[in-house]
């Protein structure tokens, strides 16, 4: 079973956070939500989470992967945080998953790791990620960094962390099961 960490900081987009604790807790991922403080974390729209466990608790290195949501103030307090970054450039450096959707990509690029590397994000952010090689897809994955543009992107966003382990069919089975295949005709 995979194990990932979710980070979330006062701020952060409710959608793009559940919505991947969500798939990956049906696709049998350990995920856990990970704050930066407090346990109990206020979103971007008043939604107050409580997280599993706090990034002061100890070592997450034993972990798959990092999933970082936007919202803001979100994904400005979770750059300003050197747990935060140090955490992103030992997943990174290890080959580990590194994920991030809408202005959290801006978490990479202070960290340091997007330099030549294909990504996305919130469109407002483009210009923030002046290392990168900015695409517009809706997810892009370059090596173990994998990034999306926003809320209305988020199942993709998860379903794609479920390719990078190698779950296809667990997604294709979500994907069926969550009608998100009849979404994608309609559009």
């Amino acid at each position: 079973m995979k194990k990932l960490i979710i980070m979330l900081a006062d701020g952060f987009e409710e959608i793009e956070a559940l919505t991947v604790v969500d798939v990956l807790r049906r696709a049998d991922f350990e995920c856990h939500m990970v704050a930066l403080g407090e346990l109990e974390v206020r979103g971007s729209h008043d939604i107050v989470v409580k997280a599993d466990k706090s990034i002061t608790e100890g070592n997450f290195f034993d972990y798959d992967g990092v999933i970082l949501p936007g919202g803001m103030p979100g994904a400005k307090n979770l750059r300003e945080d050197i747990k935060v970054i140090e955490l992103v450039k030992e997943f990174y450096a290890s080959g580990k998953l590194v994920a991030a959707i809408c202005a959290a990509p801006i978490v990479l690029e202070k960290a340091g790791i997007v330099s030549g590397r294909s990504v996305t994000s919130y469109p407002s952010f483009k210009d923030e990620l002046e290392h990168s090689l900015y695409k517009e897809d809706l997810v892009v994955r370059d090596e173990n960094i994998l990034t999306s543009r926003g809320p209305a992107t988020t199942l993709a966003f998860a379903y794609e962390i479920l390719n990078y382990f190698g779950a296809e069919d667990t997604a294709e089975n979500l994907k069926e099961g969550m009608v998100y295949n009849l979404l994608k005709e309609k559009i």
